[in-house]
């Protein structure tokens, strides 16, 4: 049975999230951890700033929520009220909408995409993506191309970077004359520094663990590159912070945030928190000169987007609604493959047997033409001996259920 268990931005806020999030270098570990520990036949795990969930081929989910809890170290009654667990086929459907960007605080927005790829790569790596997994998540990335080929799902999408361009434009009367401070250089940030940089900003530098990523960006928007450990002696020269990074601690406290404030003379700050767990200290917002957004914030800004995207939306929830019949009629389909091959194997012992038989026959000089005749009768009688003495006992509704089974089975007909 497929199940789905996790958390995401609908369902539970920030200060939940953060505490069963997964960082990147803790993923395989963590697989290793759920399938030596539990009864759990395959999993992937797919964490994300918005969303952690384990998509699994096991007998229940409780046992899952066990082990997250234990795992984070957080008792499961303060995550349960936030979880949500979904089996077979809305397990399916769910994975369908994720993959399509519906479930996303951006509706239609294509980087989850990339992020469930990721997700199932490790788990590939990791050895714990089996048959029913890896076929879930292939035809999953076959729907979401469906949708996004075949609505209009996409357009005119308001993202997450966008929304912060917006949000710092409410702060600064232009961004062209501010500078502006990336710490991180993944994913999330090079969308953020396309973004802002296209206002032109009069200076950008890009704080991270690696010098030489954060100078690969930088060099793009004619910037330059810090180390982390600089970031205190740098901040207070920038107006704007955009942080994003897998760091499991924040990097700005509360400390360094009044530092920087004070050496500005209390002008204004404008930072933006993109990472889950949270890079910057929750109560830096709490400062009079600071404007601190994190992921939630921003969902009310990209909101206004989503009525010219509702049509769009029925024609994928159509679609998705398709697909998830085709997949289950495949899970179906497999159930039966035990059986076929039981049957197509006890067929063989019977026809491996008559053979010999007939072998020794014909070593005896028997006619051939008898022995294929007396060969063919044998093997027609043991073949159908079970299913005959089958229908011969059975009585009143079972006896009905069985003719028209063996009816469909043997393609009879009336008459025949």
């Amino acid at each position: 049975m497929i199940f789905t268990l996790g958390i995401n931005h609908h369902s539970a806020p920030l200060a939940i999230r953060e505490r069963v999030a997964f960082g990147a270098e803790k993923l395989h570990h963590a697989l290793a951890d759920l399938t030596r520990s539990q009864p759990v036949k395959e999993v992937a795990i797919l964490s994300t700033c918005n969303r952690t969930e384990i998509y699994c081929a096991a007998e229940t989910p409780e046992v899952v929520v066990d082990w997250l809890a234990q795992y984070h170290q957080v008792a499961r009654d303060e995550i349960a009220p936030y979880l949500y667990t979904h089996d077979q086929p809305e397990a399916i459907r769910h994975a369908f909408r994720v993959a399509s960007g519906l479930d996303s605080m951006v509706i239609g927005e294509p980087q989850i995409l990339g992020q469930m790829k990721d997700a199932v790569r490790v788990a590939e790596e990791s050895g714990t993506l089996g048959t029913q997994l890896h076929k879930l998540f292939q035809r999953s990335f076959s729907v979401a191309k469906e949708v996004r080929s075949t609505t209009a799902i996409g357009a005119n999408i308001v993202s997450m970077a966008a929304a912060g361009v917006h949000l710092a434009e409410r702060i600064f009367e232009s961004i062209d004359s501010q500078r502006i401070l990336f710490i991180g250089a993944g994913e999330m940030i090079e969308l953020c520094a396309a973004h802002f940089c296209a206002r032109q900003p009069k200076q950008v530098t890009v704080a991270n663990r690696t010098v030489e990523r954060g100078r690969a960006l930088a060099e793009r928007y004619n910037g330059h590159a810090i180390r982390l450990d600089e970031l205190g002696e740098h901040m207070p020269q920038h107006d704007i912070v955009v942080s994003c990074t897998a760091s499991p601690l924040p990097i700005i406290g509360l400390g360094m945030a009044e530092r920087a404030i004070k050496a500005r003379r209390h002008r204004p700050m404008f930072m933006i928190d993109l990472a889950v767990p949270r890079d910057i200290e929750e109560e830096v917002g709490d400062l009079d000169d600071v404007f601190l957004y994190t992921v939630d914030d921003l969902a009310q800004v990209v909101e206004s987007g989503l009525e010219s995207r509702q049509a769009a939306v029925i024609e994928a929830e159509d679609i998705i609604a398709s697909r998830v019949q085709d997949f289950l009629g495949w899970l179906q389909a497999r159930d039966t493959v035990p059986v076929i091959r039981s049957l197509r194997d006890a067929a063989e012992r019977v026809r491996r047997h008559e053979i010999e038989h007939a072998l020794k026959l014909l070593a005896k000089g028997e006619p051939a033409d008898k022995v294929l005749e007396h060969l063919s009768q044998r093997l027609t009688n043991k073949l159908l001996h079970a299913p005959t003495q089958t229908l011969n006992l059975a009585e009143g509704s079972e006896r009905a259920d069985l003719q028209a089974a063996a009816a469909r089975l043997f393609h009879l007909h009336s008459g025949e």
